[in-house]
């Protein structure tokens, strides 16, 4: 299989530079991959991404650039996947950081599931670990919070070029935060593709460490987050949907209570979270913030619900 690992990013560069190297130093120990290339599409960075892609491209061998205006996430993974050359497509984010193994694991789980299916239909889930440890991000361990039940993710994901082009490639309707991925899933699991979990093949997904200044875009993404949600449930107005978008009765009576009907907010709960936060322990103090963000997100899918139908 000749791969093609599909990057999209946007004012990324000082994590994307460790991204980009950790593909670039990847060990192939046998003939299941002819070879591979980088297909890193900017989505209209105004950082100096593109000049340090320029200033180091013979230190890049594998790296192809693709250049947008800003459109977003689904847009630069339709254009890398409409570029590659690959007839297999690993889907990254550009603040993902990869063992040297990363590659060959996919390639084992793909040609072995192939095997144990007797069938192509399938695409493989590698690990994602969260950590904020920028100088030494694969040093992280796996947590309990790292656990995904997503059926299709592009945090890691590797399959077959022609199952994303008979899907019908990413919906570019998501214009803000949120769901392009898992609507995707939606239409190529109706195409009876199966999930193989691959968590040798691991990528660590680096995030500056939890603080109080993040909170008003974190709020901003998961109000985001709701109106996207509303776009996915038009296209697919099932249960299912509205169970992952969170827009049930159990979702409104979960998060009113857990937040006391949004009593429990950024400003009540930030004394916690300093607190938190003191100690050394951003992971814990972020987790207590998503009481209040997951009300957030409910109240904001169900105001984008209602103003679609006036």
């Amino acid at each position: 299989m000749y791969i093609s690992v599909v990057i999209p990013t946007y004012n990324r560069l000082p994590i994307l530079q460790k991204s980009i190297i950790a593909l670039e130093q990847q060990e192939l120990t046998d003939d299941k991959i002819d070879g591979y290339e980088i297909v890193l599409v900017d989505d209209g960075s105004t950082d100096e991404t593109l000049n340090w892609l320029a200033e180091n491209k013979a230190q890049l061998p594998q790296v192809k650039v693709f250049q947008q205006n800003h459109q977003g996430a689904a847009a630069a993974r339709n254009l890398g996947v409409q570029n590659a050359g690959g007839d297999t497509i690993i889907f990254i984010d550009s603040d993902l950081v990869v063992t040297p193994s990363f590659l060959q694991c996919h390639a084992n789980a793909l040609v072995k599931g192939e095997q144990d299916l007797k069938s192509d239909r399938l695409f493989t889930y590698g690990a994602v670990i969260n950590t904020n440890n920028f100088e030494s991000p694969i040093s992280e361990p796996y947590k309990i919070t790292d656990f995904s039940a997503a059926y299709f993710a592009t945090g890691n994901v590797a399959i077959a070029r022609k199952w994303l082009i008979e899907a019908g490639l990413f919906y570019t309707g998501f214009q803000l935060y949120g769901w392009e991925d898992l609507e995707l899933g939606v239409r190529l699991k109706k195409l009876n593709l199966k999930l193989i979990k691959c968590p040798e093949a691991m990528g660590y997904h680096w995030h500056p460490a939890f603080n109080l200044e993040q909170i008003p875009r974190m709020i901003e993404q998961e109000i985001e987050r709701g109106k996207m949600g509303v776009v996915f449930y038009e296209k697919h107005p099932t249960f299912d949907v509205k169970m992952m978008i969170q827009m049930t009765l159990l979702h409104r009576i979960l998060w009113g209570v857990l937040s006391i009907g949004g009593k429990l907010n950024e400003r009540t709960l930030k004394p916690v979270m300093q607190w938190l936060i003191d100690r050394n322990q951003p992971q814990l103090a972020e987790q207590v913030a998503r009481i209040f963000l997951n009300w957030y997100n409910v109240q904001g899918v169900y105001a984008a619900y209602n103003e679609q139908k006036l």
